[in-house]
């Protein structure tokens, strides 16, 4: 099943094998990268989780001790084509996207916060529970389908469209044990 909308912008497709293979084809350049900085890294994000409908947009989390020196990590990584993008990161996490179109999303985290937690349990939830899965997949074809055109070029900018996720991971965190506060 592929969904489509307005000329092609919008895309949600099959998942796709390979998706795991770009994972650890960009994984291993962010090592090169980052090297010792790096405490973790994991495939996150709907074409992590194998069968979901998904953007074909490669999710990844970094986990580094602190996220402090934001420079630091944007800089290094411009040079192999990541963008920064600051009205897209937030307190938890520094995020920058690779590609045109986008076909990488970047997350640096650190343990201060509870974003990495958070991003593995709902992934390895759904991986573990395919019921959840296709509520999960069924919700973000819904979702699409009652977006304003506007959504249409960025679906990863669009509020309405997060807003119609966020009562489902909400939901998906509590059974899987989370503790902690939802952001």
């Amino acid at each position: 099943m592929k969904l489509e909308k307005q000329k092609d912008i919008i895309k949600l497709s099959e998942h796709n094998e390979l998706w795991h293979d770009e994972f650890l084809s960009e994984e291993k350049r962010l090592k090169e990268i980052l090297g010792n900085e790096i405490i973790d890294i994991q495939h996150i994000g709907s074409t992590a989780i194998p069968g979901l409908l998904a953007k074909p947009i490669i999710d990844i989390a970094v986990l580094v001790s602190s996220i402090q020196n934001i420079s630091y990590f944007t800089k290094l990584l411009e040079k192999v084509g990541y963008s920064y993008k600051p009205d897209m990161s937030s307190v938890e996490r520094i995020f920058l996207r690779k590609g045109d179109p986008v076909k990488y999303h970047l997350s640096i985290a650190c343990p201060l916060h509870t974003y990495w937690e958070r991003q593995i349990l709902f992934r390895d939830y759904l991986i573990s529970h395919l019921e959840y899965k296709k509520e999960y997949e069924n919700l973000k074809i819904e979702a699409i389908k009652e977006l304003p055109e506007s959504d249409f070029k960025d679906l990863s900018r669009s509020k309405g469209y997060s807003a119609k996720k966020g009562p489902f991971v909400d939901k998906i965190l509590k059974l899987a044990n989370y503790k902690g506060k939802t952001v």
